[in-house]
């Protein structure tokens, strides 16, 4: 499965008081469903309206709906550098709107921080799944997609589509049940195909085993 990101350009970040202590939120659409992107891709409601529940269930009702500050290069979400905690997403319309709190780790002090010195940031949605071209020549996400988070803080977000499709799309991942971990699945596919013509050598098996670290 590929990994997928959405950058949202249009959120607020916004100042709230939560006990004695004034709180820093983002909020704004950060899911769309049955339009074609910018980045050329349409997520089906039905996929996307099944996954949010989903997600909701597993993760925002449990505390656990974290994102990063910058563009993480998996699935999964490093504890290191999580910057906010996602507590609410709903469905209106074809939007599914969102709001986070920024936390006091190291990474959502530095948000704050870029926030109030009036730096122009964004959320990126992450998650894992296939995609289908069509003939009208966008992608269609597929049903096998998974929500890794629903926002991820990033800069610049009306860089290129291509810097975003060449950093995020590049590699295919799959779960490894056993380890608990996504790992890249290109090499695994490229090993194989050596096994079949015969020609995984030595010298072979490290250049595979150099680029799968160099992967992760």
């Amino acid at each position: 499965m590929k990994l997928i990101t959405e950058e949202i350009q249009q959120v607020k970040f916004i100042t709230e008081k939560v006990g004695k202590e004034p709180r820093t939120f983002i909020e704004g659409v950060f899911l769309q469903g049955d339009i074609c992107n910018r980045n050329g891709r349409m997520y089906p409601m039905q996929t996307l309206s099944r996954e949010v529940k989903r997600y909701n269930e597993a993760f925002i009702c449990k505390g656990r709906a974290l994102g990063e500050l910058g563009h993480p290069d998996g699935p999964t979400v490093n504890l290191d550098r999580v910057s906010h905690k996602i507590v609410s997403l709903e469905q209106k319309g074809c939007n599914f709107i969102g709001k986070a709190i920024l936390l006091g780790t190291p990474m959502g002090k530095i948000a704050e921080s870029l926030i109030k010195e009036g730096v122009c940031l964004g959320v990126s949605s992450r998650g894992v799944g296939s995609l289908q071209m069509t003939n009208e020549g966008h992608k269609v996400v597929g049903p096998d997609f998974m929500l890794a988070t629903a926002a991820d803080i990033v800069a610049d977000p009306s860089a290129p589509d291509a810097f975003v499709q060449g950093i995020f799309e590049g590699k295919e991942w799959i779960y490894d049940s056993n380890k608990k971990v996504w790992v890249a699945e290109s090499i695994k596919n490229i090993i194989e195909k050596d096994v079949r013509r015969k020609k995984l050598t030595e010298e072979r098996k490290i250049q595979h085993f150099e680029k799968f670290i160099s992967m992760l």
